[in-house]
């Protein structure tokens, strides 16, 4: 997860690793130039967003993800453990990988307000509408306030942007509404109250919180009349086996937060030279000369694979990227091969598991103390400065 065009600038710190990722030689700044379509142009009549057929042998991929169950969201309600993540796409590259995720099995849709929302607009609009809303596990996110915005000015902007998104998608209700932390606590407990309003009256079946650290949590625990059903921030090999990620993940656990990770490849950019580049990650997967690996794990399996199986291992939900090309504020699917094929490497990550010793070992061997709520506002210590 990129910040949305919505997001404010006033993050915090820099953090070392981000400003290398946005240097001349960073892994960000030698991504492609995004193709932005025009959000304006119709697209009724086309079939660029319509699922595409698969063949018997993908069509076989596409069973449903497991089950997440949500224990603050009311008895037995669960999500889907796997999502799309469209952060950063256009309009039409968010619409086309919704359908090609679709095609593998992916329910779970998290996006932001803007493009990206009006990107799955299109692809329910061209799959059936209402009809096809119904198989969908819709997840979006309320834009943070301008700074200094007062407690009830913030709380109003929820409910409009409540409304303009609904209509915008051509529904009654989300799945999910996720709250950005705020500097001002009394900002948060303000829109957390109208989030707590939008379950009593449908429009939403469950709300959860983004890049909250534990500060931001005490804040919002101390009034809150229902507690958060996740918390959505950075998370990845070795992330919490120490420091600020263990703490932060301990707290959840406590307060029966369930956690929802994203950027399980690094962030704002793909890190591979971190860990999925680091021998542990391919002795695990490399099946061909490893019987030990072959029956555990039915044939090879990527650094990427292993990387993203520990998020799921680790008891987390997690929202992945369709492939491995993106960047700060920027997601890409362009090209239906690159997407298509991440997408299908993704869906599969459930038809096998990690042991206990190899989740152990990528624990506690691999240890990152990267900030696990980046892209918090300043509230939180440690945050990311978006570059001017």
């Amino acid at each position: 997860m990129t910040p949305s065009d919505d997001s404010n600038s006033d993050l915090g710190a820099t953090l070392d690793r981000r400003k290398l990722l946005l240097g001349a030689s960073g892994i960000v700044s030698s991504l492609p130039f995004l193709y932005v379509g025009n959000d304006d142009s119709s697209s009724s009549n086309n079939n660029l967003f319509r699922i595409p057929t698969a063949s018997a042998a993908e069509a076989a991929t596409a069973k449903p993800f497991p089950d997440f169950e949500l224990p603050n969201a009311g008895a037995g309600f669960t999500m889907p453990q796997m999502a799309l993540n469209t952060a950063g796409m256009p309009k039409e590259d968010s619409a086309k990988a919704c359908a090609l995720a679709y095609k593998y099995g992916f329910t779970h849709i998290d996006f932001h307000p803007g493009a990206q929302r009006d990107g799955v607009a299109e692809f329910m609009k061209q799959n059936g509408g209402k009809a096809i809303r119904d198989k969908l596990f819709l997840n979006t996110k309320i834009r943070k306030p301008p700074p200094g915005t007062s407690p009830a000015d913030a709380a109003q902007m929820v409910r409009d942007q409540i409304d303009e998104d609904l209509k915008a998608l051509n529904v009654d209700r989300v799945d999910m509404l996720m709250l950005r932390d705020s500097p001002d606590c009394d900002v948060m407990r303000a829109q957390w109250e109208v989030l707590e309003e939008a379950v009593a009256s449908g429009k939403t079946r469950s709300i959860g919180v983004v890049n909250y650290c534990e500060g931001s949590l005490r804040c919002l625990l101390r009034k809150a009349k229902i507690r958060p059903a996740v918390n959505y921030y950075y998370n990845h090999v070795g992330m919490s086996a120490t420091g600020v990620g263990y703490k932060l993940r301990e707290y959840c656990d406590r307060k029966k937060i369930k956690v929802f990770a994203y950027g399980p490849f690094g962030e704002p950019g793909p890190n591979p030279g971190e860990f999925l580049e680091k021998y542990l990650f391919k002795s695990i997967g490399d099946a061909s000369k490893n019987v030990y690996n072959q029956r555990n794990h039915g044939g090879s399996r990527t650094p990427e694979e292993v990387a993203l199986r520990w998020v799921i291992d680790s008891g987390c939900a997690v929202s992945v990227r369709p492939s491995l090309n993106y960047g700060l504020g920027k997601g890409i699917c362009k090209g239906d091969a690159e997407c298509d094929m991440g997408l299908k490497l993704r869906a599969s990550v459930f038809d096998w598991q990690l042991t206990s010793e190899e989740v152990n070992k990528l624990t506690y061997i691999i240890k990152s103390d990267e900030n696990p709520t980046l892209f918090s506002s300043s509230g939180c210590p440690n945050a990311f400065v978006m570059p001017k």
